[in-house]
């Protein structure tokens, strides 16, 4: 196959492109010495990597170690609020189940002594409820809020025992 007229322009600009496309790099092409580093310097820069590493690898450790601590904090706390909210709960259906009866108990009275009667032990008996639910609420938020700082106090108590003063 003979070159057209037509072709030689398209293969110039081809050859042109590729020349083009290989000058970026020729610039990176270079010759340098060979010379031999000394055995200090080696030595140094092995050091230095060796030291980075294991800087790394405690950072690595230790975030690790905050996470799993906030991660159980955070399921401490979840679970507890879940329970805390139960008991409230359980508490507000107690005294409102009470309610109800006082109510119906104070419809079929039939004097005035008898209703007087009746609100006097409905009092009595709601504030001793009331006084064991507070205590019962109070007990549990105690131990609530010391098993959720568990898990922080002991990494902290760690990161602490840990540290080494340079």
């Amino acid at each position: 196959m003979t070159d057209t007229p037509a072709t030689k322009p398209v293969k110039a600009a081809a050859a042109k492109a590729a020349k083009a496309f290989e000058a970026p790099f020729e610039a990176f092409s270079f010759n340098l010495p060979s010379a031999e580093m000394p055995a200090a310097f080696r030595d140094f820069a092995e050091k230095s990597l060796t030291g980075g590493k294991e800087a790394y690898a405690k950072m690595k450790a230790a975030a690790e170690e905050a996470t799993e601590a906030f991660e159980d904090t955070i399921e401490t706390a979840r679970s507890g609020a879940v329970e805390l909210s139960h008991k409230s709960l359980d508490a507000a259906k107690q005294n409102t189940d009470a309610t109800f009866a006082f109510y119906k108990e104070l419809i079929s009275v039939k004097t005035f002594a008898e209703a007087l009667e009746l609100q006097m032990a409905f009092a009595r008996k709601q504030t001793e409820a009331l006084t064991a639910q507070v205590k019962d609420l109070q007990d549990f938020s105690q131990k609530f809020v010391t098993e959720a700082s568990r898990p922080v106090k002991a990494s902290v108590e760690k990161a602490f025992k840990g540290a080494t003063l340079n």
